[in-house]
């Protein structure tokens, strides 16, 4: 009996910075974080995948990334799915001690570039959106992540 395979590029890794800049009842707070990953392309988008240490533990990422969309996946010490559709308020969720939490994005700019072959690839993902949890407003955040082969 035959396996069906995936058309899957292999795995490159890459070297990702992450900044967020969050603004949230007039004031502003930026982050940065440079992590190891990997890039993969399936034939439903671009992939980046990570993990993060942080104090309550390992967060393993996800970023999903195709023409007018992105999905952010988070699980291990933090749970959350985060979708992002270019002029479309979007449903996630973000699993809390109290509960499941509702989250919605509204896109204002989601733009990528990729460039890559069998041996490097770099490219980047940039998004503005504001964030409501159940269904009211969070803040408006901007986040850019770029991408380089190691």
């Amino acid at each position: 009996m035959k396996r069906l395979t995936t058309n899957q590029q292999a795995h490159i890794p890459v070297n990702i910075c992450l900044t967020t800049n969050i603004e949230m009842n007039g004031e502003k707070e930026s982050y940065e974080l440079k992590l190891s990953g990997q890039f993969y392309e399936k034939s439903s988008g671009f992939f980046l995948k990570y993990d993060e240490v942080q104090e309550e533990g390992t967060i393993h990422t996800i970023v999903k990334f195709s023409q007018n969309e992105a999905l952010i996946l988070r699980s291990g010490a933090v749970k959350m799915r985060l979708p992002f559709h270019l002029d479309e308020q979007q449903n996630g969720s973000y699993d809390s001690p109290y509960g499941t939490l509702l989250l919605s994005t509204q896109t204002n700019t989601l733009v990528h570039e990729c460039t890559y072959n069998e041996q490097t690839v770099q490219g980047m993902l940039k998004l503005n959106y504001n964030l409501f949890m159940q269904e009211s407003p969070v803040g408006t955040y901007e986040m850019s992540i770029t991408f380089q082969g190691v």
